[in-house]
């Protein structure tokens, strides 16, 4: 008997390494065993996809992906959307985003993709004034107005949920909301499915057309993974295909 071709995909736990192993029944049934290796920061999997120790990966969306490949001199490439998780602010300390004392803390990731998405929804929630609100990369220093004298710091993703008793307010990417069982009902602000940044599956470029890829990409994009989405997320995460 022939042995099953192996794909190792990186992902981060929730809700990307979830669906891969929802889907991995539909690639053994190609002849295709799915390994799926877990990451808890968005560094590691590109570096370890680049350096050919993984052959795909599924945690990030396309800006992020563009800011890696442009910072690490890295060649990856993205071959399908499969969903958007809503970035959310979230708090301890208040109910309503109106409730917002002049002064207060505001957590966001400190990398430069999801930092800027952050200060867009600050700044589509009225909170604050971008220069530029179009710019996907917005920093803080691109902020022209700040009525509430907001104080905001920049933290690793990954810890915002640990740390968010300690701020007013914090902007917390959708997959790490779910780990902390944050739902989008919890959120006093979101972003709506107009969002660029739906999750990817990447990979180098030049296995873009690998069949083990296709494969991985036409199970993530079914209609089956559609309905897992929605069954299972209720809104938290929306489909992007």
């Amino acid at each position: 008997m022939l042995h099953a071709e192996k794909l190792k995909v990186g992902a981060t736990p929730v809700p990307q390494a979830e669906i891969l192993r929802f889907i991995a029944p539909d690639l053994a049934e190609a002849g295709i065993e799915l390994e799926v290796v877990e990451f808890t920061d968005y560094v590691l999997p590109n570096i370890a996809l680049s350096e050919k120790s993984l052959d795909a990966n599924y945690m990030q969306h396309k800006p992020y992906m563009d800011k890696m490949n442009e910072d690490r001199k890295l060649n990856l490439v993205g071959v399908g959307q499969v969903h958007i998780e809503p970035i959310g602010g979230y708090s301890k300390r208040i109910k309503d985003i109106k409730e917002l004392k002049d002064g207060a803390t505001i957590l966001i990731p400190n990398d430069p993709t999801n930092g800027g998405r952050a200060l867009i929804l600050l700044h589509n929630s009225g909170l604050i004034k971008l220069k530029d609100p179009s710019n996907l990369r917005a920093k803080e220093t691109d902020i022209i107005e700040n009525p509430k004298n907001l104080k905001i710091k920049a933290l690793e993703a990954a810890l915002l949920p640990k740390t968010m008793q300690d701020a007013d307010l914090a902007i917390i990417n959708g997959n790490y909301a779910i780990q902390a069982k944050l739902t989008a009902q919890d959120a006093l602000i979101l972003e709506d499915s107009r969002s660029p940044y739906a999750n990817i599956i990447a990979v180098r470029a030049g296995d873009e057309n690998k069949e083990s890829i296709q494969a991985l990409k036409k199970a993530m994009q079914s209609q089956k993974v559609k309905d897992f989405i929605e069954k299972t997320y209720k809104g938290q995460i929306v489909p992007a295909f």
